[in-house]
């Protein structure tokens, strides 16, 4: 059996690192995942479910739980092959995905809440199979990407994959963290707006 430990790991990392140790997976085989919350006992069970796994739970204390998955077989991939065959001449092109990030944290409500959800925001973003092609940070979003976020390695990787990263210059002046900055480049509202409107498509989370 294979252990995953996801405790302490935000959504989506306890299914990225559990689907990964799936895909390595050459036959039979168990897995057995440690999370801390239910929210992540459904998500694993909802994707083991898709991969036609079989799959159990349980609580094994406070904060404490443990999903296993049983592999029988070949497990079924999220593009299975007949999906892919059913598709006519598609140009190899990745679309000019922008993503625009304008606060540390994502969405309304807690301030805490929201900053952890924007950590796995920029997590979720490294596991696509289709990368953004730039991603803008600007207002508060500047922090995400200056020395001490905790975004950072995240977005290296980003970066290193061929991800443009770009930074508000007066956002990081107004926060004085214009000499802090430690990942992509700085930039200024004209290219914002430029990147925006060229777009195939914006992400804003």
């Amino acid at each position: 059996m294979i252990q995953v430990n996801a405790m302490g790991d935000a959504c989506p990392i306890p299914v990225v690192k559990t689907m990964k140790v799936l895909n390595e997976i050459k036959g039979a085989g168990e897995v057995e995942v440690l999370i801390d919350n239910e929210i992540a006992v459904q998500n694993l069970t909802k994707m083991a479910n898709q991969r036609n796994c079989k799959v159990r739970s349980e609580k094994l204390g406070e904060g404490q739980y443990r999903v296993i998955i049983t592999v029988e077989g070949k497990i079924q991939e999220s593009d299975s092959t007949e999906s892919i065959g059913e598709q006519t001449c598609i140009p190899d092109a990745r679309k000019n995905i922008v993503v625009v990030i304008s606060s540390e944290q994502m969405g309304q409500g807690d301030g805490e809440l929201g900053k952890i959800l924007m950590k796995g925001f920029i997590y979720a973003l490294t596991q696509q199979d289709s990368l953004p092609s730039t991603i803008l940070f600007y207002n508060s979003g500047a922090r995400l990407t200056c020395e001490d976020a905790p975004t950072l390695e995240d977005l290296k990787s980003l970066e290193a994959q061929g991800v443009e990263i770009l930074t508000c210059g007066t956002c990081l002046n107004h926060y004085g963290l214009t000499e802090k900055l430690l990942v992509g480049s700085v930039t200024n509202m004209y290219v914002i707006t430029e990147k925006m409107t060229h777009a195939d498509l914006i992400v804003k989370p």
